[in-house]
């Protein structure tokens, strides 16, 4: 594996920072034919069972080549062999390396692009979406979202809502791997406000979450001009320190 660095430490979502940056790990790649080729001798058997029941070519492609970034990934940052890694399955199917190991990671996919992401000690999501895809995204928005992120997104004009629920998406899905909890968690229970302080990001919860709102640093981004990325990371008051690099397969 190679990898093309494109590094960028972005604001962190809260107030001036009273602790260290914290790094967390961003790596991203195309899904591609040859990388695909690269997944398979890394695969475990409950992953070559996984990539059988794919019925769409573009999704097994996407599944194998976030199998092929995760296991390099990992094995870089642990000095270990990508194909001997091992994973704990929880009960809402969040993956964790087994005891002692202290690093966090989470994957996503989309049509385009495969990202993960790491962090040492702090529990981390990642959440990738393609802005082109179809679909009524204020229709969805209405049914999920907080009524307070409904409200900011109707007061917008018509032609940047579908930007706005892609940029709420992506934080709550970030939001919910990073629990551990996925869709477990009702998207209503905490909300994102991107208005208040421009740039910044602003989490409200009910007591339903059942979580400290303090906890979370969140970081946008737009890996391609039609991607866009969000992570959660539990960083406290520690801003986050965003390394970002493009990879691909030799």
């Amino acid at each position: 594996m190679f990898c093309n660095a494109r590094r960028a430490v972005l604001p962190g979502a809260m107030a001036t920072p009273s602790a260290p940056p914290v790094r967390v790990a961003v790596r991203l790649a195309a899904p591609t034919a040859e990388l695909e080729a690269l997944a398979e001798p890394l695969l475990a058997p409950e992953e070559r069972v996984r990539r059988d029941r794919f019925l769409h070519d573009g999704a097994r492609r996407e599944y194998l080549v976030g199998r092929w970034l995760l296991r390099t990934t990992l094995a870089a940052e642990l000095g270990a062999d990508a194909a001997s890694l091992r994973f704990v399955e929880n009960a809402h199917g969040a993956l964790s390396l087994p005891a002692p190991a202290t690093l966090r990671f989470n994957l996503s996919h989309t049509k385009g692009l495969v990202a993960v992401a790491t962090c040492d000690g702090h529990d981390v999501g990642v959440d990738v979406e393609d802005r082109l895809r179809r679909g009524r995204t204020t229709e969805i928005a209405h049914r999920f979202f907080a009524p307070a992120e409904v409200a900011a997104l109707r007061a917008l004009p018509e032609e940047a809502q579908r930007d706005r629920f892609f940029a709420i998406w992506t934080l709550k899905e970030a939001y919910i791997k990073a629990r551990g909890l996925g869709l477990a968690l009702p998207l209503a229970t905490f909300a994102f406000d991107l208005d208040t302080d421009p740039g910044a990001v602003g989490l409200s919860l009910t007591p339903a979450a059942r979580d400290d709102a303090t906890r979370w640093r969140f970081e946008r981004r737009d890996p391609t001009p039609r991607h866009r990325l969000a992570i959660a990371a539990a960083t406290g008051s520690s801003p986050i320190d965003l390394d970002v690099v493009w990879c691909a397969g030799r």
